[in-house]
Protein backbone atom coordinates (compact mmCIF):
# COMPACT_ATOMS: atom_id res chain seq x y z
CA UNK A 1 0.00 0.00 0.00
CA UNK A 2 1.59 3.36 -1.20
CA UNK A 3 1.84 5.79 1.79
CA UNK A 4 -0.40 8.86 1.33
CA UNK A 5 1.40 12.35 0.58
CA UNK A 6 1.32 13.45 4.39
CA UNK A 7 2.43 10.38 5.52
CA UNK A 8 5.61 10.89 4.24
CA UNK A 9 5.82 14.11 5.92
CA UNK A 10 4.33 12.66 9.55
CA UNK A 11 6.57 9.60 9.51
CA UNK A 12 9.66 10.64 8.07
CA UNK A 13 11.82 9.85 11.21
CA UNK A 14 10.14 6.53 10.54
CA UNK A 15 11.08 6.20 6.97
CA UNK A 16 14.75 6.84 7.59
CA UNK A 17 15.15 3.79 9.72
CA UNK A 18 16.15 1.41 7.69
CA UNK A 19 14.10 -1.39 9.83
CA UNK A 20 11.39 0.59 9.10
CA UNK A 21 10.88 2.53 5.68
CA UNK A 22 7.98 2.40 3.65
CA UNK A 23 7.22 -0.78 3.44
CA UNK A 24 7.54 -0.86 7.59
CA UNK A 25 5.14 2.05 7.79
CA UNK A 26 2.93 0.71 5.40
CA UNK A 27 2.86 -2.72 7.26
CA UNK A 28 2.02 -0.34 10.96
CA UNK A 29 -1.15 1.41 8.91
CA UNK A 30 -2.45 -1.87 7.83
CA UNK A 31 -2.04 -3.47 11.67
CA UNK A 32 -4.54 -3.93 14.42
CA UNK A 33 -4.08 -4.24 17.96
CA UNK A 34 -5.92 -4.41 20.91
CA UNK A 35 -4.79 -3.10 23.59
CA UNK A 36 -6.85 -4.42 27.06
CA UNK A 37 -6.72 -1.48 30.12
CA UNK A 38 -6.77 2.08 29.11
CA UNK A 39 -5.33 2.72 32.40
CA UNK A 40 -1.66 3.51 33.49
CA UNK A 41 -0.36 1.62 31.12
CA UNK A 42 -2.84 1.39 28.66
CA UNK A 43 -2.90 5.19 28.16
CA UNK A 44 0.81 5.87 27.17
CA UNK A 45 0.95 2.34 25.01
CA UNK A 46 -2.27 3.63 23.32
CA UNK A 47 -0.77 7.24 22.35
CA UNK A 48 2.64 6.06 21.30
CA UNK A 49 0.73 3.12 18.81
CA UNK A 50 -1.49 5.98 17.34
CA UNK A 51 1.43 8.55 16.74
CA UNK A 52 3.54 5.50 15.03
CA UNK A 53 0.18 4.92 12.68
CA UNK A 54 -0.97 1.64 13.86
CA UNK A 55 -4.00 1.77 11.75
CA UNK A 56 -6.58 0.62 13.77
CA UNK A 57 -6.77 0.52 17.25
CA UNK A 58 -9.37 -1.57 20.01
CA UNK A 59 -9.49 -0.40 23.24
CA UNK A 60 -11.54 -2.55 26.01
CA UNK A 61 -12.21 -1.50 29.32
CA UNK A 62 -15.49 -1.16 31.25
CA UNK A 63 -14.35 1.74 33.71
CA UNK A 64 -14.98 5.30 33.80
CA UNK A 65 -12.46 8.11 34.55
CA UNK A 66 -11.81 9.34 38.04
CA UNK A 67 -9.37 11.94 39.55
CA UNK A 68 -7.48 9.37 41.33
CA UNK A 69 -6.72 7.79 37.65
CA UNK A 70 -5.12 11.50 36.34
CA UNK A 71 -1.75 11.10 38.78
CA UNK A 72 -0.54 8.19 36.05
CA UNK A 73 -3.47 7.72 33.10
CA UNK A 74 -2.23 11.09 30.81
CA UNK A 75 -4.90 10.22 27.86
CA UNK A 76 -7.50 11.15 30.41
CA UNK A 77 -8.57 14.82 31.52
CA UNK A 78 -10.20 16.23 34.52
CA UNK A 79 -12.96 17.45 32.17
CA UNK A 80 -13.53 13.72 30.91
CA UNK A 81 -13.87 12.52 34.70
CA UNK A 82 -17.00 10.48 34.67
CA UNK A 83 -17.01 9.70 30.91
CA UNK A 84 -16.01 5.87 29.98
CA UNK A 85 -11.81 5.29 29.45
CA UNK A 86 -12.91 4.15 26.30
CA UNK A 87 -14.88 7.24 24.79
CA UNK A 88 -11.99 9.47 26.49
CA UNK A 89 -9.36 7.85 25.15
CA UNK A 90 -10.55 7.61 21.53
CA UNK A 91 -11.02 11.37 22.08
CA UNK A 92 -7.47 12.21 22.61
CA UNK A 93 -6.21 9.76 19.69
CA UNK A 94 -8.50 11.45 17.19
CA UNK A 95 -6.64 14.66 18.52
CA UNK A 96 -3.28 13.00 17.90
CA UNK A 97 -3.80 10.89 14.68
CA UNK A 98 -7.38 11.01 12.78
CA UNK A 99 -6.25 8.65 10.41
CA UNK A 100 -5.81 5.99 13.37
CA UNK A 101 -9.22 3.75 13.78
CA UNK A 102 -10.13 3.60 16.86
CA UNK A 103 -12.91 0.68 18.19
CA UNK A 104 -14.48 1.04 21.95
CA UNK A 105 -15.21 -2.12 23.89
CA UNK A 106 -16.80 -0.69 26.54
CA UNK A 107 -17.05 -4.09 28.27
CA UNK A 108 -15.02 -6.13 30.50
CA UNK A 109 -12.83 -8.75 29.03
CA UNK A 110 -14.63 -12.38 29.86
CA UNK A 111 -14.36 -15.97 28.88
CA UNK A 112 -17.66 -15.59 26.65
CA UNK A 113 -15.96 -12.68 24.92
CA UNK A 114 -12.66 -13.07 24.66
CA UNK A 115 -11.99 -14.60 21.95
CA UNK A 116 -14.43 -12.95 19.61
CA UNK A 117 -12.55 -9.29 20.89
CA UNK A 118 -9.21 -10.89 20.47
CA UNK A 119 -9.93 -12.37 16.90
CA UNK A 120 -10.18 -9.54 14.61
CA UNK A 121 -6.69 -7.88 15.76
CA UNK A 122 -3.16 -8.87 14.90
CA UNK A 123 -1.58 -8.57 17.94
CA UNK A 124 -2.87 -7.87 22.04
CA UNK A 125 -1.32 -5.75 24.69
CA UNK A 126 -2.34 -6.49 28.24
CA UNK A 127 -2.58 -3.53 30.55
CA UNK A 128 -4.80 -4.74 32.97
CA UNK A 129 -4.96 -4.45 36.56
CA UNK A 130 -5.65 -7.92 37.83
CA UNK A 131 -4.46 -11.27 37.74
CA UNK A 132 -7.93 -12.72 36.39
CA UNK A 133 -7.64 -11.20 33.57
CA UNK A 134 -3.87 -11.34 32.97
CA UNK A 135 -4.39 -15.32 32.91
CA UNK A 136 -7.77 -15.01 30.92
CA UNK A 137 -5.56 -13.06 28.18
CA UNK A 138 -2.24 -15.43 28.16
CA UNK A 139 -5.18 -18.73 27.29
CA UNK A 140 -7.38 -16.15 25.11
CA UNK A 141 -4.24 -15.13 23.10
CA UNK A 142 -2.57 -18.86 22.60
CA UNK A 143 -5.78 -20.74 21.35
CA UNK A 144 -6.46 -17.51 19.18
CA UNK A 145 -2.86 -17.53 17.91
CA UNK A 146 -2.40 -14.32 18.62
CA UNK A 147 1.39 -12.83 20.44
CA UNK A 148 0.40 -11.25 23.79
CA UNK A 149 2.70 -7.96 25.02
CA UNK A 150 1.77 -7.94 28.54
CA UNK A 151 3.37 -5.10 31.28
CA UNK A 152 2.41 -4.47 34.66
CA UNK A 153 3.43 -2.56 37.67
CA UNK A 154 3.56 -1.63 41.52
CA UNK A 155 5.09 0.82 43.79
CA UNK A 156 8.10 1.45 41.85
CA UNK A 157 8.76 -1.51 39.78
CA UNK A 158 7.15 -3.37 36.28
CA UNK A 159 7.89 -5.86 34.68
CA UNK A 160 7.05 -6.73 30.90
CA UNK A 161 7.09 -9.77 28.60
CA UNK A 162 5.67 -11.32 25.25
CA UNK A 163 3.84 -14.67 24.85
CA UNK A 164 3.67 -16.50 21.52
CA UNK A 165 3.58 -20.54 22.90
CA UNK A 166 1.23 -21.29 20.31
CA UNK A 167 4.10 -21.22 18.10
CA UNK A 168 5.62 -23.70 19.99
CA UNK A 169 9.91 -24.37 20.29
CA UNK A 170 11.58 -21.97 22.86
CA UNK A 171 8.28 -19.99 23.30
CA UNK A 172 7.04 -20.13 26.79
CA UNK A 173 3.30 -18.75 27.73
CA UNK A 174 2.51 -16.64 31.14
CA UNK A 175 1.56 -20.10 32.58
CA UNK A 176 5.31 -21.10 32.22
CA UNK A 177 6.13 -18.35 34.01
CA UNK A 178 3.16 -18.13 37.01
CA UNK A 179 1.46 -21.25 36.92
CA UNK A 180 -1.90 -19.87 38.11
CA UNK A 181 -3.13 -16.55 40.06
CA UNK A 182 -1.99 -15.65 43.56
CA UNK A 183 -4.42 -16.43 46.70
CA UNK A 184 -6.88 -13.02 47.03
CA UNK A 185 -4.99 -10.74 48.99
CA UNK A 186 -1.63 -12.19 48.50
CA UNK A 187 -0.19 -9.31 46.25
CA UNK A 188 -2.22 -5.64 46.79
CA UNK A 189 -3.10 -3.60 43.77
CA UNK A 190 -1.87 -0.64 42.69
CA UNK A 191 -4.80 0.91 44.64
CA UNK A 192 -3.46 -1.24 47.58
CA UNK A 193 -0.07 -0.74 47.14
CA UNK A 194 0.67 2.61 45.14
CA UNK A 195 2.54 3.17 41.95
CA UNK A 196 4.95 6.12 41.05
CA UNK A 197 2.65 8.04 38.40
CA UNK A 198 5.88 7.78 35.88
CA UNK A 199 6.41 3.95 36.11
CA UNK A 200 3.36 3.84 34.07
CA UNK A 201 5.43 5.87 31.66
CA UNK A 202 8.38 4.51 31.71
CA UNK A 203 6.75 0.52 31.02
CA UNK A 204 4.04 1.26 28.78
CA UNK A 205 6.33 3.42 26.09
CA UNK A 206 8.53 -0.07 26.67
CA UNK A 207 5.25 -1.90 25.64
CA UNK A 208 4.80 0.28 23.03
CA UNK A 209 8.19 -0.03 21.40
CA UNK A 210 7.57 -4.37 21.97
CA UNK A 211 4.20 -4.49 19.76
CA UNK A 212 5.79 -2.30 16.94
CA UNK A 213 8.55 -4.63 17.21
CA UNK A 214 6.59 -7.22 16.99
CA UNK A 215 4.07 -5.85 14.41
CA UNK A 216 7.45 -5.11 12.13
CA UNK A 217 9.16 -8.16 12.55
CA UNK A 218 12.02 -6.62 13.60
CA UNK A 219 14.50 -6.48 16.65
CA UNK A 220 14.96 -9.30 19.46
CA UNK A 221 11.19 -10.36 20.53
CA UNK A 222 11.00 -10.49 24.23
CA UNK A 223 9.35 -14.27 23.68
CA UNK A 224 11.39 -16.31 26.79
CA UNK A 225 12.64 -13.32 28.27
CA UNK A 226 10.57 -11.63 31.29
CA UNK A 227 12.32 -7.71 31.40
CA UNK A 228 12.06 -6.25 35.59
CA UNK A 229 12.45 -2.49 35.41
CA UNK A 230 13.58 -1.02 39.41
CA UNK A 231 12.92 2.57 39.14
CA UNK A 232 15.15 3.32 42.68
CA UNK A 233 18.39 1.38 41.50
CA UNK A 234 17.52 2.62 38.09
CA UNK A 235 18.37 -0.53 36.92
CA UNK A 236 17.27 -3.04 34.47
CA UNK A 237 17.67 -6.77 34.33
CA UNK A 238 16.02 -10.03 31.65
CA UNK A 239 15.45 -13.60 33.16
CA UNK A 240 15.32 -16.35 30.63
CA UNK A 241 11.91 -18.00 30.97
CA UNK A 242 11.85 -21.42 29.26
CA UNK A 243 8.42 -23.46 28.05
CA UNK A 244 7.53 -25.06 31.43
CA UNK A 245 6.79 -29.22 29.44
CA UNK A 246 4.06 -29.27 32.48
CA UNK A 247 2.45 -26.49 32.20
CA UNK A 248 -1.17 -26.53 32.38
CA UNK A 249 -1.46 -24.88 28.84
CA UNK A 250 1.17 -25.44 26.64
CA UNK A 251 2.93 -28.26 28.07
CA UNK A 252 2.98 -31.59 26.33
CA UNK A 253 -0.06 -32.93 28.00
CA UNK A 254 -1.90 -30.19 28.66
CA UNK A 255 -5.28 -30.07 30.84
CA UNK A 256 -6.46 -27.15 30.19
CA UNK A 257 -8.19 -27.21 26.34
CA UNK A 258 -10.71 -24.55 26.03
CA UNK A 259 -11.62 -20.80 28.34
CA UNK A 260 -14.10 -23.14 30.56
CA UNK A 261 -11.34 -22.87 33.45
CA UNK A 262 -12.26 -19.41 33.35
CA UNK A 263 -16.20 -20.03 33.68
CA UNK A 264 -16.64 -22.53 36.18
CA UNK A 265 -13.22 -22.05 38.16
CA UNK A 266 -11.28 -25.89 37.82
CA UNK A 267 -9.47 -26.94 34.57
CA UNK A 268 -11.26 -29.66 32.85
CA UNK A 269 -9.17 -32.55 31.15
CA UNK A 270 -8.61 -32.10 27.89
CA UNK A 271 -10.07 -35.09 25.80
CA UNK A 272 -7.39 -37.91 24.91
CA UNK A 273 -10.05 -39.06 22.03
Amino acid sequence: MPLAPQDLERYARHLILGEVGGAGQAKLIESRVLVVGAGGLGAPLLLYLAAAGVGTLGIVDDDSVALSNLQRQIIHTEARIGTPKTESAKTSLAALNRTTRVNCHTTRLTAENALSLIEPYDLVADGSDNFETRFLLNDSCFFAKRPLVSGSILRFDGQLATYKAYLGGPNPCYRCLFREPPPPGLIPSCAEGGVLGAIAGSVGALQATEVLKELLGIGDSLSGQLLIYEALSATFRKVKVRPDPECPLCGANPTICDLSIHRRGAAAMCSTA
